[in-house]
């Protein structure tokens, strides 16, 4: 079993981070297997040095160690576009031009309505023939849309946490229908998180993925992706997600929940796991 935790650093850890990193470290120890770190920091707009660590000192004072280098996706930018190239010499991406207001207009027209995906308002397909590659046309530097219609196909995960569990089925016309064509390459980005984390996974050799309940849609494009890169599915655990006393997700703009700031006043790593009942 290998499995892994890979944060952003953008701001600072918090108590649902730890129960997510805390779990995928525990499984791992528990079945003699391996326990990997990735930054996530392909938002470079946003990431910063100082943040990054302190998800090393906080990750340490839980008593997490990990295996191996850490991985950092601004490490691998030639890798993902290397990938948007085939994906897009093989028909599988088009150039997209919209604003996210002509998004909005176009969902909200009344013959349209308005739907919402893992992404927020699924793409109406407008870009879709006129963004389309023609032969030898070289990655454009625009924001890519996966073609759903051509990208997506019969595939399945398992779900070893969230109710119900076992063998989940994706179909394409699922994916169409709840999904759509979301964005691969972001133009400040050069990549997505959906792209980079299939890819990133693939190359530290997953087993098994452990993130939080709402992750789960999210789940069924990378499933998608990675069947479509013919790259192997790990199973899969969506836990349940930390709230505050008003049953709010925590979010890193939570500062009063921040590690540190538990740290400072001075709770022990026993009463961080004590908080989120492990």
């Amino acid at each position: 079993m290998i499995s892994r935790f890979a944060p952003s650093p953008t701001g600072p850890l918090h108590l649902g981070h730890a129960y997510s990193a805390l779990l995928a470290h525990d499984m791992a120890r528990k079945a003699g297997g391996q326990f990997l770190l990735r930054i996530e920091d392909i938002d470079q707009s946003r990431a910063r040095p100082h943040w990054e660590a302190q998800i090393y000192d906080d990750l340490r004072w839980l008593g997490i160690t990990w295996d191996g280098p850490v991985m950092r996706q601004s490490e691998r930018l030639n890798i993902y576009r290397e990938t948007l190239d085939k994906l897009w010499q093989s028909g599988f991406l088009y150039s997209c031009t919209c604003t996210r207001r002509d998004i909005e207009e176009a969902v909200n027209a009344p013959q349209e309505g308005a739907a919402f995906g893992p992404d927020g308002l699924i793409y109406p397909g407008t870009c879709r023939l006129s963004g389309a590659p023609q032969p030898g046309q070289p990655l454009p530097d625009t924001p890519l849309r996966l073609n759903m219609l051509r990208a997506a196909g019969p595939c399945h995960f398992t779900e070893l946490c969230k109710t119900p569990n076992g063998a989940q089925q994706i179909t394409s016309e699922q994916m169409q229908r709840d999904v759509g064509d979301i964005v691969l390459a972001r133009r400040d980005m050069g990549t997505s998180y959906h792209l980079s984390v299939v890819l990133d996974d693939a190359a530290q050799g997953i087993t098994r993925v452990i993130r939080g309940a709402d992750l789960f849609e999210a789940t069924k494009i990378h499933v998608t992706l990675q069947n479509l890169l013919k790259l192997p599915t790990p199973s899969y655990c969506h836990h349940r997600l930390i709230r505050d006393d008003n049953g709010k997700r925590l979010a890193k703009r939570d500062d009063a929940r921040a590690i540190a700031k538990y740290r400072q006043d001075g709770a022990s790593p026993e009463d961080i796991r004590a908080m989120v009942r492990l």
